[in-house]
């Protein structure tokens, strides 16, 4: 079923720059959905107006078919959605373990474990781990979040095949076995063979299409 949607939304950085044009769509719970486009494309600004950390000059954001406004932006970011960063975004005072707490009354050591960190590890400071190993800390935190969407941008960016294989398949474990709404936004298509949906972002227009034909 639907969970969050996008109505006619229109973003725009200045009038002469339109990045998302009257964009509509659905995601479904149960479905990891990767969206496609090259650099500047809008893929993050979309995925920061799913998640509330901003709203487009026009159209709606549903959630569960009500405008996450109605609630407020920051009632849906704490409520609804978990982010992976590009940027990762962790407290860098913290550790790993102290920044998974944050976010699950779960034990935090055992999500970073599988996510390939030691207990070592989980317990060092952030800025004391590799940008890689702050990459899975960023997922593990998301992970732990008691929501219902996880909005990912290039989650394996900066991870090694091996290891982007694995978050990869712990991506598609939360949506098929979860039944999470896993939204990626990404630039490699080995992933995108991955997704039940994959979806192109060009010219401002969002497009359902098959990831073997799509170009950046």
């Amino acid at each position: 079923m639907s969970i969050i949607q996008t109505c006619n939304v229109k973003y725009s950085y200045d009038r002469n720059k339109t990045i998302l044009k009257n964009v509509s769509t659905e995601f479904e719970t149960g479905k990891i959905y990767a969206i496609l486009g090259p650099s500047g494309c809008g893929k993050t600004t979309l995925l920061s107006l799913l998640g509330g950390l901003d709203s487009p000059a026009e159209g709606q954001v549903l959630f569960q078919g009500e405008d996450i406004g109605q609630k407020g932006l920051a009632w849906h970011r704490k409520n609804n959605v978990a982010f992976i960063f590009q940027n990762y975004n962790l407290i860098d005072y913290m550790t790993p373990a102290e920044n998974v707490a944050l976010t699950s009354k779960l034990p935090p050591l055992p999500i970073l474990a599988r996510l390939g960190l030691t207990k070592e590890e989980a317990k060092r400071n952030v800025l004391k781990l590799s940008g890689g190993q702050q990459q899975r800390v960023a997922i593990a935190r998301a992970l732990a979040s008691d929501v219902g969407i996880l909005l990912a941008d290039e989650p394996t960016g900066n991870l090694d095949e091996d290891t982007a294989a694995g978050i990869t398949n712990i991506l598609k474990e939360c949506a098929h076995q979860m039944n999470k709404c896993v939204i990626i936004a990404t630039h490699s298509h080995d992933l995108a063979k991955q997704a039940d949906v994959v979806m192109r972002l060009r010219k401002g227009e969002l497009q359902i299409t098959d990831v073997f034909n799509a170009n950046d």
